[in-house]
């Protein structure tokens, strides 16, 4: 597959500035969970994709292929750094212990409350719980499927001669 980003309509750079409609916008890096995670902060509000969860999720896993709980962790910091009052909006929440969905926190939130990053919790900290609580987790059982399409802009492979589309599962990947 093309590995020059030619199948997306625009890739994005850290700072890069963009509008949509008349709002305008920002993309911030935001690495450590893969390292493609982008955040895009729209006036008030930033959109944090997996970066963090709700402030009793933690943080994403940082094992996935390119991942690294540190330069997750000095992510999380430039969100965090974003104005106390910036409304940040999550890719998806567990609802831990049954809590109801949520999917809007603020800055200042997390900075008090989020039990893996708040409360000045050190980057070495970070890393150690981080890496302790990863080797832990299975891989998710669609990671090797979500990366090939993923990577692909959502473009599946083509056809065979049945007419199905197939992906390939390599065993003992990840």
């Amino acid at each position: 597959f093309q590995r020059d980003g030619s199948q997306f309509d625009r890739l994005f750079e850290d700072g890069d500035s963009y509008q949509i409609g008349v709002m305008a916008c920002c993309a911030i890096h935001t690495p450590g969970h893969t390292p493609a995670c982008m955040t895009h902060v729209m006036g008030d509000a930033a959109f944090v994709g997996d970066t963090l969860f709700m402030p009793d999720g933690g943080s994403a896993r940082a094992d996935f292929p390119g991942g690294d709980a540190g330069t997750l962790y000095d992510s999380i910091q430039r969100v965090l750094a974003l104005p106390h009052e910036t409304r940040l909006f999550m890719c998806h929440d567990y609802g831990p212990n049954g809590r109801d969905i949520r999917w809007e926190t603020t800055v200042g939130e997390q900075q008090d409350h989020n039990i893996h990053v708040g409360k000045r919790r050190t980057r070495e900290e970070f890393i150690a719980m981080r890496e302790a609580r990863d080797a832990t987790l299975k891989m998710p059982t669609l990671i090797i499927p979500s990366l090939q399409v993923n990577m692909k802009a959502g473009e599946l492979p083509p056809e065979d001669e049945s007419g199905k589309r197939f992906l390939k599962v390599p065993l003992g990947a990840l």
